[in-house]
């Protein structure tokens, strides 16, 4: 029959074996409390401060490529530190938001204002009468008509856009807010930006052809809604085949031409809290700043110091990336690509068993 230990003799157990050596110069505090039984048992006490515990012999150190040093660790072992405070409010409008919003048609408003629409109006009019018809006009209520039919269009997934208009396949709603002739001719004048500035704008901005739209839109995006604990940052390609020299071609994608965008969504309601177009190659990032670390950290700006976690895939997870969130009370959670430098060699195992888990 194994012997059991009391409190005491395993602690001094652990005091024997412990090698002060190994210690980063911090007082080993292992000392057993006299009232240990009794805050076990109580549901009421307080969980103690998490002090530095001694490192023993046994728990095997690993050196990675680029000259990190990983310590492996046993699974269920208690933390070195303390953890950082957790955002704990689940993702909700803002004051500002809640304050604004009665109806349906507001709520639209909050993100797509009438100081918005107000240009679009203004650049598609001119547009029409340069290329077309001298007396072209439409109204302000009449371009919210074309967003709303955009937005069904969304809703109802149809084959061809002359179908969205079709007794058979069509929505009764489209038919019944503007004809398809309309829409069709709205659409072919649509813009975004003042046609006779556009050639000197773009020289600064890649983007000019919508980023005073966009960058209003991306801005209300952040000030109306508060996100939880939990962001996810991916990219997505929006298909288009316009020409403009930062039109991506991503082989594995669905459709394979379009425009890619970095994207941070809230985890539970997948609200879209900030989104950065990629237009190639950007001048201001330092050189030795990754494209990934830099889209990540531009992305999480409005919400860090919060005590959020931002989830990512492979491309953009890295040891870096993670000690610079880590700076800004923000945590990281993602896969890692097998390749980066700073990931130990032991973990690149393929011959692992099943359910099994490494800490290091």
């Amino acid at each position: 029959m194994q012997r059991r230990f009391t409190t005491q003799e395993a602690l001094e157990l652990i005091l024997n074996n412990a090698n002060p050596c190994d210690s980063d110069g911090e007082d080993i505090n292992l000392q057993p409390n006299s009232d240990s039984d009794s805050e076990l048992s109580s549901d009421d006490a307080t969980a103690p401060h998490l002090e530095k515990r001694a490192r023993l012999e046994s728990e095997p150190t690993e050196t990675a490529k680029e000259g990190t040093v990983w310590h492996e660790e046993h699974v269920g072992t208690i933390l070195r530190f303390t953890p950082m405070e957790p955002y704990a409010a689940d993702g909700e409008p803002t004051a500002k938001a809640r304050r604004r919003i009665r109806s349906r048609l507001q709520s639209f408003l909050c993100f797509i204002t009438v100081g918005m629409l107000r240009p679009i109006q203004e650049w598609t009019i001119q547009h029409a009468r340069q290329t077309e018809q001298t007396d072209w006009f439409m109204i302000l209520h009449e371009l919210m008509a074309f967003i709303s039919v955009i937005i069904l269009r969304g809703v109802t997934k149809v084959p061809s856009l002359r179908d969205s208009w079709s007794a058979c396949l069509g929505n009764p709603l489209i038919t019944g807010i503007m004809s398809r002739n309309r829409f069709q001719d709205i659409m072919r004048h649509l813009r975004f930006d003042d046609m006779f500035t556009r050639s000197e704008r773009v020289q600064t901005d890649k983007f000019a052809a919508i980023s005073d739209v966009w960058g209003s839109f991306v801005t209300n995006c952040i000030t109306c809604y508060n996100p939880g604990r939990h962001i996810t940052i991916d990219e997505q390609l929006f298909p288009s085949k316009t020409r403009c020299c930062f039109l991506q071609y991503i082989a594995t994608k669905p459709d394979k031409f379009g425009i890619k965008f970095w994207v941070a969504c809230d985890l539970k309601t997948k609200y879209i809290c900030n989104v950065l177009p990629y237009l190639g190659k950007d001048p201001s990032r330092p050189s030795e700043e990754r494209l990934s670390e830099s889209v990540v950290m531009k992305l999480m700006e409005p919400f860090m110091d919060k005590g959020r976690t931002v989830t990512t895939d492979n491309f953009f997870t890295s040891l870096t990336l993670a000690r610079r969130l880590l700076s800004r009370k923000t945590t990281i959670l993602g896969t890692v690509n097998k390749i980066r430098r700073e990931i130990p060699q032991s973990t690149r195992k393929m011959d692992r068993k099943e359910f099994t888990t490494q800490v290091c």
